[in-house]
């Protein structure tokens, strides 16, 4: 090779190396290596046929276009896996020992296929841990098939399809089991990215007629996680590329993580053959939340924030935003936000005052059955004794309560008030009404309970 064309080739580098970046020009264009230049074409070589793929996609046209530069002969430009020598095949599998993006630090630079990889995969977030799920009946069974994938070496399922209402914490178990294996087992591929993203890498393959190399990108992982994969209904060739591969890496015993809106027999525009392979393994599903779990959550987000929240705000708006968890822990943060901008301290009339939009939005009107459920529940009784003939302070004054909150929260009548009660006078509901009305001028703790107890239940 003659030094003219390795002076062409220095200054091709050169003008990449400055267009691309030096992160680019690192991982993908230094290890190129000019073979020689062939009539009108010029013949490079790079260690992986991964490498070529990529280049060729990524930077072809623009390598042919500098070389065109300099050189107005050259027509193309070839790139080529380099053959290997036993002792350059040692060194790099020594150098690829440990890979980028597998959470994990190292001194050893990553193969650019790891790069290529953790440019791929979705960041996670090191707030979503399982050490801050807050784990209920509702969630109980999805939060242990995702520790187990997570910390097991070995999963009797696979793979884990997780599935639930929107912000009912299905993201967030996907990214403690991503985050904690890149923790604990940095030696691990792991591949976490949407169904969309999915989606599009494989038109962008079609597109530059690569799929070889998406084929071997994704088939390379130890752990593939897909989110929302509903997306991909109706989508027929992507559908078909995700059946191949999911098969190609239960096949090889690398785990599958799936989520998605609906179990897998209710999703709509996906083949049944895709259906049965997704509930081959264990299907979990986040149920939404109860009023236990929801105050459990604010209590938790509360001391992580290491904010002073009175328990009552936080019972006020565990009953009254029950839609998810996303829009509760926000309701939280902008309570707090609010507290701490303006100066007041939280109540629970600026917490009505702040979030006046997301609770109308949760807002229903009360019934008298649910007004006895939530004064029961408060006072530790059965829902029973709201009918029962019992005349103990302990039974009597709820009872009194669950009448006053009828008669203030409802548009029925008092005898209609008094059937509900176990077929009581509508007397018996005025002597209430007038009793509650006492009791809330004299004693600032029933006052309390019984006004947190219409904030919960108002429409």
């Amino acid at each position: 090779m003659d030094g003219n064309a390795m002076e062409q080739w220095a200054r091709v580098r050169a003008a990449l190396r400055e267009e691309f970046g030096e992160n680019a020009y690192r991982s993908w264009l230094k290890p190129l290596t000019l073979e020689g230049v062939d009539g009108d074409t010029v013949q490079l070589s790079v260690p992986t046929r991964f490498m070529r793929n990529w280049i060729e996609s990524q930077y072809g046209d623009r390598l042919a276009s500098l070389w065109a530069g300099e050189n107005q002969s050259i027509r193309n430009v070839m790139v080529r896996q380099a053959k290997q020598r036993p002792a350059q095949q040692t060194e790099s599998a020594e150098s690829t020992g440990e890979r980028a993006g597998r959470g994990g630090t190292t001194d050893r630079e990553a193969s650019p296929e790891d790069l290529a990889l953790a440019n791929l995969s979705a960041p996670i977030d090191p707030r979503f841990t399982f050490d801050s799920f807050i784990v209920g009946k509702p969630n109980e069974l999805a939060f242990a098939a995702a520790r187990r994938v997570a910390e097991a070496p070995n999963v009797p399922f696979n793979p884990l399809f997780l599935f639930g209402g929107v912000g009912l914490g299905k993201t967030h178990l996907m990214h403690a089991i991503a985050g904690h294996i890149r923790t604990s087992a940095p030696n691990k591929r792991v591949l976490y990215l949407s169904a969309e993203k999915f989606m599009y890498q494989f038109i962008r393959a079609l597109r530059y007629k690569d799929t070889m190399a998406f084929k071997e990108q994704f088939r390379s992982v130890d752990v593939l996680m897909i989110d929302d994969v509903q997306f991909i209904a109706g989508k027929e060739n992507t559908q078909e590329e995700f059946f191949h591969t999911f098969n190609a890496l239960v096949d090889q015993n690398r785990q599958v993580v799936i989520s998605a809106d609906k179990s897998p027999a209710e999703l709509d525009g996906i083949e049944e053959r895709m259906k049965s392979r997704l509930g081959w393994g264990l299907v979990a599903e986040i149920h939404s939340t109860t009023y236990e779990l929801r105050l459990g959550i604010l209590q938790s987000k509360a001391e992580r924030m290491q904010v002073d929240v009175p328990i009552k705000v936080m019972e006020f708006l565990a009953h009254r935003i029950t839609s998810n968890v996303r829009e509760l822990e926000g309701a939280l943060n902008r309570l707090v936000a609010y507290a701490n901008l303006v100066g007041r301290p939280i109540t629970l009339e600026s917490a009505q005052e702040v979030l006046h939009d997301l609770l109308r939005a949760n807002d229903r009107k009360a019934t008298i059955e649910e007004i006895q459920k939530r004064v029961a529940e408060h006072y530790n009784i059965k829902v029973s004794e709201m009918h029962s003939a019992r005349r103990s302070r302990a039974v009597a004054r709820p009872r009194q309560v669950a009448m006053y909150l009828a008669k203030q929260l409802t548009a029925r009548s008092l005898p209609e008030i008094g059937r509900k009660f176990g077929g009581r006078d509508h007397t018996t509901v005025m002597h209430a009404v007038k009793k509650v009305d006492e009791l809330r001028q004299t004693d600032h703790g029933f006052n309390e309970d019984v006004e947190l107890l219409r904030r919960m239940l108002e429409g």
